[in-house]
Formats: C-alpha cells, sequence, structure tokens
C-alpha cells in the first residue's frame, strides 16, 4: 500500500516571511507539479499554496523519500536554501494526513475559524491537480471526501453562522437593531473593500436604496453600478441624511467625515425618526459627539469588535461538532483505503459472488420439488468449483502476480465493477 503523506507550514508554524517566500502562483504550483511527479518514489501529488499555508498533499511507496522530494522542490523552484523553512515545517502521515485536509476544508484549520475562502481554494488546487494529472484514484477519492465532509460541517454546524468580519458585523448589528434591513435605506461613505463587503451584506438582507457616497466620485459610481446603487457626491451627504435609516463610513480620513453639527441641524428634518451610524474606520470617521444627539446612535469599532469576539466563541463551540465529523469521516476514509489492499478487496468479491450463487441455487431449488438433498448438495459443490474457477486468474491478477503497474488503480476498478462498497 502507498503511504499518504502531506508536508506543508501555516500561519501557526511560519512567520509571513517565510510563507510569502514559498508561496506559489497558479503556473508555479503546476510547476511544482510536473517537477514532483517524475519522482520515482510519488504516485500522485496536490499542492494548496494561500497566503496562510503552503501544503502538499502526496501517496508515495516511501513516505520519507516523498517529503525530502517535495522539500527538495520547494527549494529548488523557490531559489531557498531548505533551511531557512525546514523548521517550520510539519509533516503528517496516513490518518494523521487525511484528518488535517479536512480540517483544512472546513476551516477548522484557519486563522478565522469558519471562513468560507479556503475551500474554493482548495477546490482549484485540485483543479490544476487533475489538469496536470497528477492526482489518481487515492487523492481523488480523498479531495472528494474532503469536500463532502466541508459541505456537512458547513451544513450541520453553526460554524459560519456568526460574524468575525468587522463589514459583516456592521450589517448584523444593523439587522439586530431592526429586526430586518428590508426596504431600510443605507448610506454608505467611502468605496473601498470594507464599504463592498459591506454592500454584498445588505444586498443579502435586502436592504432598500443604498447610496454610496466616495471623495474620488467615479470610484463611487464605480461602487454604486456594480451593486445596482446610487452614487452621491461628497458634499450630498448632510442632505441624504435626510433620507437614510442606517449610515456606514470606512473611508481612509484623517479628520471627522460626520460631524455632531451637521447631524443636530439634520435630525430636525426626521421628525424624531431614529438614524444609526455604524463608523468601521480607523481613524474614526463619526464625531463620537452624535451619541449625545436624541435620536442619534452610533458605533465604533471597538463595539464591533466586542460582537466580533463574542462571535468567535461561538464558532470555537461549534468547530467541536465540526471536530466530530472529521473523525467519523477519517474512519470511512480509512476503511476504502484498506479496502484497496488485495485481500480485503478479493475477500469481498469473494462473498459476492458466493452470496449471489447461494440465492439462485434457492431459488433453483425451490423450483423443482422433487430435488432430494443429495442433488442439492452436489449443486452447492459444483457451484463452489465455478466461482473457484472463474475467480482464479482475477485473484492472480490483483494480488499481483507477475503484473508491474500501479496496483491501486486495478483494485479500485474492481470495487467499482463489482460494486463492492455498496451496501
Amino acid at each position: 500500500m502507498q503511504d499518504i503523506v502531506l508536508l506543508g507550514l501555516n500561519h501557526k508554524t511560519a512567520p509571513v516571511e517565510v510563507r510569502e517566500c514559498l508561496a506559489f502562483s497558479k503556473d508555479e504550483a503546476g510547476a511544482v507539479l510536473e517537477t514532483i511527479q517524475h519522482h520515482p518514489a510519488i504516485r500522485e501529488a496536490i499542492l494548496f499554496s494561500t497566503c496562510n499555508r503552503v501544503e502538499i498533499l502526496l501517496t508515495a511507496e516511501n513516505r520519507d523519500y516523498a517529503a525530502e522530494a517535495a522539500k527538495t522542490c520547494f527549494s529548488e523552484l523557490k531559489n531557498i536554501p531548505a533551511s531557512q523553512f525546514e523548521n517550520n515545517l510539519y509533516i503528517y502521515n496516513g490518518d494523521d494526513a487525511v484528518r488535517h485536509i479536512f480540517r483544512v476544508a472546513a476551516s477548522l484549520d484557519s486563522m478565522v475559524v469558519g471562513e468560507p475562502q479556503i475551500l474554493g481554494q482548495i477546490k482549484e488546487a485540485y483543479r490544476i491537480a487533475t489538469l496536470k494529472k497528477t492526482s489518481g484514484v487515492v487523492l481523488n477519492r480523498l479531495l472528494h471526501k474532503t469536500f463532502s465532509v466541508a459541505k456537512r460541517i458547513r451544513t450541520e454546524t453553526g460554524i459560519g453562522g456568526h460574524a468575525v468580519s468587522i463589514s459583516y458585523a456592521a450589517i448584523e448589528l444593523g439587522r439586530k437593531i431592526f429586526g430586518t434591513l428590508e426596504e431600510k435605506k443605507v448610506l454608505l461613505i467611502g468605496a473601498g473593500e470594507m464599504a463592498e463587503l459591506a454592500v454584498e451584506h445588505l444586498i443579502r438582507n435586502r436592504a432598500g436604496d443604498i447610496f454610496v457616497a466616495n471623495r474620488t466620485f467615479e470610484r463611487g459610481i464605480a461602487l454604486a453600478r456594480k451593486f445596482k446603487g446610487n452614487p452621491i457626491r461628497f458634499e450630498e451627504i448632510p442632505d441624504y441624511m435626510l433620507l437614510a435609516d442606517i449610515i456606514i463610513s470606512s473611508t481612509g480620513s484623517q479628520g471627522f467625515v460626520i460631524r455632531r453639527d451637521q447631524v443636530k441641524a439634520g435630525m430636525r428634518g426626521r421628525k424624531n425618526r431614529p438614524l444609526f451610524f455604524i463608523d468601521i474606520a480607523v481613524p474614526r470617521d463619526i464625531d463620537p459627539g452624535i451619541n449625545r444627539i436624541p435620536n442619534a446612535y452610533l458605533y465604533d469599532i471597538d463595539d464591533l469588535k466586542s460582537v466580533i469576539d463574542e462571535n468567535i466563541e461561538d464558532r470555537q463551540r461549534e468547530a467541536v461538532k465540526g471536530e466530530r465529523i472529521v473523525d467519523e469521516a477519517v474512519i470511512s476514509f480509512r476503511q476504502w483505503y484498506e479496502s484497496l489492499d488485495a485481500v480485503p478487496t478479493i475477500v469481498a468479491l469473494r462473498k459476492k459472488m458466493d452470496a449471489i450463487a447461494k440465492a439462485e441455487i434457492r431459488k433453483t431449488m425451490n423450483s423443482l420439488p422433487h430435488f432430494s438433498d443429495e442433488d442439492s448438495q452436489a449443486l452447492c459443490r459444483m457451484t463452489d468449483a465455478l466461482i473457484n474457477k472463474i475467480l482464479h486468474d482475477p485473484t492472480l491478477f490483483l494480488k499481483n502476480n507477475g503484473f508491474h503497474g500501479n496496483k491501486t488503480l486495478y483494485l479500485d476498478m474492481t470495487r467499482k465493477l463489482f460494486k463492492l462498497d455498496e451496501s
């Protein structure tokens, strides 16, 4: 049997300056796979490279040779001495490697537990491996199992259901204040990444009109068009405060974008309708003195961080459920993997043939009541002899008796042809 090996480093074992030196682009990932697949000890390979981890998943005849080959490949392709990163590496084998890849895909091993991006990154890595034909029977099965485990954890636990980004937390806060964001008018000040993420969450919550104000009007137009919002000029912010229910600000300004006196003047025209400000900028965009104005409520990034900290704790509790699902999946995968050894496959094939034969014998004997016990025994002996003769050559082949090739491929094909893994 081949070994399943995973070698890599991540945000827990290596500082960013080491991770960035070993990060591989899509083209470079293809080069790694092409290089390593020619190593005589390695059968299959998939490379994962993100800002927080670089890992290579392998099947190999000799795990020590495979790990050394991967380390050398990293060193040569990145022109970095192995001594600069080998102390940051971890190596997992067998169940430990399988468990690790399940945990990574389910974001149980991420810097922010429950973040959804990692699964898409692993799917892309698998796509590259299939294009390069470096993923075979074992890793194909393992990666498909990985995707189903990640989906199950996302579905059956609340690991992704709590806000842990500033933008998401801001929208969640607004939703809690109003009960629902449907038809609520929102003014976004700033058109950067934080604002864009906030708009995505607003649309998901079916918010009403979205107005976008940015110092560079062109950038505001671009963001508004992308999400079917309404661009306004920066100078129009005081006027639109009369219309908005929620104002979210995330500019890079060094001074207040909205001052207390502007809000105080604007509140007179709102007829006591409350106005909520969510300031996600550092330094702050909105004058904290606004909190002293009746019906005006301001939340800043510190308020949001306390929400996020609570939600991270919730995610950690949900992660315990995810770990149980991972443990179940590791056992399930191991049972399949062990079945690729010749003996369990041959035994399963013989049992299936025997069960089919005995069922047919019973039907035959029921239709022939004149059969004696001796006739029945003779029929059974003849059937056993037929099964032995039919399975003789396949058994020798599966035991690799004189055959030199990828035995795993033929064992897997046998199990599929005869549906040996179906209950």
